[in-house]
């Protein structure tokens, strides 16, 4: 008698052991498999409607990008997937990666990292860029930073001078605040202001020369402007600003008339506003 019960009472928790699996199976199932059908439309519908969501698919890796400069036939037509043909003065193409913006918008840029670019790309910009800023006739050649430091020295030397003059970010001791500027910058958003430096042991290669400004690239135009003052108001003669390349047109209204006539590009990097296939010049 003892044994038979132990059985049935061995029997009657299986069973309910197995009803619950089932059961819990079941409910999940019922559970999961309304929410599955609701979610799988939503989100198709979604990424068909949504440009912004499709374009910023149109990215990828800049690791293989500013390594070679390509012949004139490799130009092409917007929209663009994932690079924008850049043309150089004489007509060969650069591949420029496509960055979508982080501000939240459908708005992309084409980058230039010259600092990243394989050396006989950043040789050939730097003296592509001597060649445009050679009418100023320049006696001093003054390099921004970051990458603007890349190509100042090539255009300083293919345009014959010995020497060029740096600017920098990091303070050193004996710098002073009356040959700094404040500036910001479009691809660093979350730095905030930063200081721009001329050191003072430099100041007798500027004052009273004709100078000529080189940078990697223009934007907002504000770091551009802000340091364009501090280096006239220690008696810089500015004739005129090289950059490689030039990004939209917001920069003319910081600078002015006067100024815009002064600076050169090597090319022009168009602002791109999210299509579904890919990127469009933004209007």
């Amino acid at each position: 008698i003892f044994i038979f019960s132990s059985v049935t009472a061995l029997l009657q928790s299986c069973l309910k052991t197995v009803t619950f699996a089932t059961t819990v199976r079941a409910n999940t199932c019922l559970a999961s498999s309304p929410t599955f059908v609701r979610f799988t439309p939503s989100r198709l519908a979604f990424a068909s409607t949504s440009s912004a969501t499709m374009a910023t698919n149109f990215t990828e890796p800049t690791t293989n990008y500013w390594q070679k400069i390509l012949p004139s036939d490799h130009g092409s037509l917007p929209p663009w997937k994932f690079g924008v043909p850049a043309r150089l003065p004489d007509s060969r193409i650069l591949m420029l990666p496509i960055r979508p913006l982080n501000d939240g918008s459908n708005d992309a840029v084409a980058s230039l990292l010259v600092n990243q670019a394989a050396i006989d790309v950043v040789e050939d910009l730097g003296t592509l860029l001597a060649e445009i800023v050679r009418p100023f006739q320049p006696e001093v050649i003054i390099g921004l930073p970051t990458l603007g430091l890349t190509l100042a020295p090539i255009v300083a030397q293919k345009i014959g001078l010995k020497r060029y003059v740096p600017l920098g970010y990091s303070r050193k001791f004996w710098y002073q605040d009356e040959l700094s500027t404040d500036v910001s910058s479009i691809t660093s958003p979350t730095v905030g202001l930063k200081k721009v430096y001329l050191d003072p042991h430099q100041l007798p290669l500027v004052q009273g020369l004709r100078a000529v400004i080189i940078d990697d690239a223009v934007s907002s135009g504000r770091t551009l402007q802000a340091t364009w003052d501090m280096l006239e108001g220690v008696g810089c003669d500015i004739r005129g600003c090289g950059i490689v390349m030039k990004q939209g047109s917001k920069w003319m209204d910081i600078l002015g008339p006067d100024r815009t006539g002064k600076l050169v590009y090597v090319l022009e990097s168009p602002l791109l506003r999210a299509v579904d296939d890919g990127w469009d010049v933004r209007p």
